[in-house]
């Protein structure tokens, strides 16, 4: 079987289940339970894509897909496979792997900044109320209006501060600020901070370029993110970092129409926890960029237990439907084997409701697109066998692949250029400066006098009451820099 221009998933019938490269930017589903083979299926996909030339991002949540940059070991049971669906093409071989972790840990850090990441899916990964998210969406635009880059948590946390202690100033212009929202966004960054969220936030931030790369053999690259900390210790962050890095392919990469293979792959695994509690304006933004990333030829292919983890509003845009194993324990479980059943197009020659529930290990019924963009009837299918190795690499075997990779070097040491904390622990430095030389004038006026204290301005009286509001020597920094500034002002 010749696989220009496409591949194939398994064999059914004596014949192979196919996907048609033209038609893999239309997205695609990997469902089942637990333990009937969703991560294989995950693995022979990115494999036959990379043999397209299409680089494929995925995130590695067991730390089974590293074997992808090795080569597979001969076994029975895959010469069984192998026999049982006339698979001539197949050879086993390693494939061109890139190491990912926002850890710095098992791969190259990756990292986006505050600003690129964004109020929206800052305020889903703090789980804000819509106060709250006024609040920071109000932050974001007054950093713009100001110049001020904010890049890490630290700038996030001195803008907040800054808004808080100068609230009554902003309000003409830029709304009510709430004090009290201002100081539950700063307690859930503590949180965020403390599961890890600092190693993701800062500069350099990850080139999409670096993302999409082929090698000298022509083959698609596969990057992957290590997941398997970060799925322990902050799934929020897992799910918000694929989000954005989705919403940053839309934004940057040019329309390409219908190209005859997509641009880049993209998988969510666990995809349910994209969607888990998350606000009505978030689902709507991602079921707008799943409906037209499609375009920019990016192929999206979420991998979750159930289809029902997915709403039906994207669920109807996703082409390659692969389903393994569901369980019906309970009417709840029958229901969605039914659901699921139906959302196939059936096949005269057995009844899909019956065999999801029958499904062996490494069997699926799979869905596929024909050239006119229309959906197949389902097919019984075994799936593949994966040329590389099934199952994690070792930790040194991983340590040579990031010791040799063409990305080392360029993302190992993060930059902390200037930005808001500096700029405005500046502006606090300046200010504290002409402060002090105020107070000189008001000593030397009042000495010269002998009436006493001359009476404060209003300005400068709100100036101490913040600065003594302010526990800790940045704030009271940050204060007096900004209301430095307006004193200043007044006197040129």
């Amino acid at each position: 079987m010749s696989e220009l221009n496409r591949f194939a998933i398994g064999g059914a019938q004596g014949r192979h289940v196919e996907q048609l490269c033209k038609m893999s930017n239309r997205h695609g589903l990997i469902a089942g339970a637990t333990g009937t083979g969703k991560t294989i299926t995950l693995q022979i996909l990115a494999e036959s894509f990379s043999r397209q030339g299409v680089p494929v991002f995925a995130a590695d949540i067991k730390g089974d897909l590293s074997g992808l940059c090795n080569p597979g070991s001969p076994h029975p049971k895959i010469d069984e496979r192998l026999a049982t669906i006339a698979l001539d093409s197949y050879q086993q071989r390693a494939y061109p792997v890139v190491f990912w972790d926002i850890f710095g840990e098992n791969g190259h850090p990756i990292r986006s900044t505050i600003s690129e990441m964004g109020p929206l899916l800052l305020s889903n990964l703090l789980a804000l109320n819509d106060t709250q998210s006024g609040n920071l969406y109000t932050c974001f635009k007054i950093a713009d209006d100001q110049g001020l880059l904010l890049l890490d948590l630290k700038d996030l946390r001195s803008m907040l501060m800054w808004m808080a202690d100068n609230a009554k100033e902003l309000r003409s212009e830029y709304g009510n600020i709430s004090g009290a929202s201002i100081g539950t966004i700063q307690r859930q960054l503590l949180i965020l901070e403390e599961q890890g969220a600092e190693h993701f936030f800062g500069e350099p931030a990850v080139k999409l370029q670096d993302l999409m790369q082929v090698d000298f053999s022509g083959n698609g690259v596969i990057s992957i993110l290590d997941a398997t900390k970060l799925m322990a210790q902050a799934p929020k962050v897992y799910s918000s970092f694929l989000l954005w890095l989705l919403s940053e392919l839309f934004e940057q990469l040019p329309e390409v129409g219908d190209p005859d293979k997509p641009k880049l792959v993209f998988f969510f695994d666990e995809a349910h926890l994209l969607f888990d509690q998350a606000p009505r304006m978030l689902v709507d933004k991602i079921e707008q960029v799943v409906r037209l990333i499609r375009s920019k030829g990016v192929g999206i292919y979420f991998v979750t237990q159930s289809p029902g983890d997915i709403p039906d509003d994207i669920l109807g845009q996703l082409g390659l439907k692969i389903q393994h194993a569901l369980r019906a324990f309970t009417p709840k479980d029958r229901k969605v084997v039914k659901s699921v059943a139906q959302s196939f197009c059936p096949n005269p020659e057995f009844d899909t409701e019956t065999v999801i529930t029958q499904l062996g290990i490494g069997e699926a019924l799979v869905s596929v697109l024909d050239a006119k963009g229309s959906p197949l009837p389902v097919q019984n299918t075994l799936i593949r066998p994966p040329e590389s190795r099934m199952g994690a690499i070792t930790e040194d075997e991983r340590q040579v692949r990031i010791e040799r990779s063409p990305l080392k070097g360029r993302y190992d040491d993060a930059v902390d250029r200037e930005s808001a904390y500096e700029l405005l622990k500046e502006r606090a430095r300046q200010a504290q400066v002409q402060q002090d030389e105020v107070e000189k004038e008001r000593t030397a006026r009042t000495s010269r006098s002998g009436r006493g204290r001359s009476r404060q301005g209003a300005g400068e009286a709100l100036l101490k009451s913040a600065a003594r509001a302010i526990g800790s020597q940045v704030g009271r920094q940050i204060i007096r820099g900004i209301m430095g500034s307006i004193l200043g002002g007044r006197r040129r």
